[in-house]
């Protein structure tokens, strides 16, 4: 499963990859981790050009602070364009706490337990984590 991180998110990114490398999870789970430079994608891209992408590529989102002010916000996106198959939006709860190790984990822990049962998940929108 390849993760789309939001621009915002790109530290935690590293953060969140040494926690799967450092638990050994890649011997469980195969998630590989990308930003929007990785994929060509601008930083300052509109949630639905994100959605979109997201959704055709297959990957996860993975994000913290896509609002749901505006015709293209996130929330207005997944709304309008959700399907049964459409692969969930994955939001950090608090992305204040995620300076805390343990938060962290936490919320790397929720998202292997979204990958692992990915099935479960298809068309429900956004899934907040830890």
């Amino acid at each position: 499963m390849i993760v789309l991180v939001d621009y915002n998110l790109n530290q935690e990114a590293i953060r969140f990859y040494g926690i799967i490398v450092s638990r050994g999870w890649l011997e469980i789970v195969s998630i590989q981790l990308v930003t929007f430079a990785d994929v060509g994608l601008p930083a300052d891209s509109d949630d639905r050009i994100v959605w979109r992408f997201a959704q055709a590529k297959r990957m996860l989102l993975l994000t913290a602070n896509r609002n749901a002010k505006g015709e293209d916000s996130l929330e207005r996106v997944m709304r309008e364009e959700n399907t049964p198959t459409s692969l969930p939006i994955i939001t950090i709860g608090d992305s204040e706490r995620l300076s805390e190790y343990g938060y962290r984990e936490s919320c790397v822990e929720r998202l292997l337990e979204i990958v692992f049962d990915i099935q479960d998940y298809l068309g429900v929108g956004r899934l907040f984590i830890p």
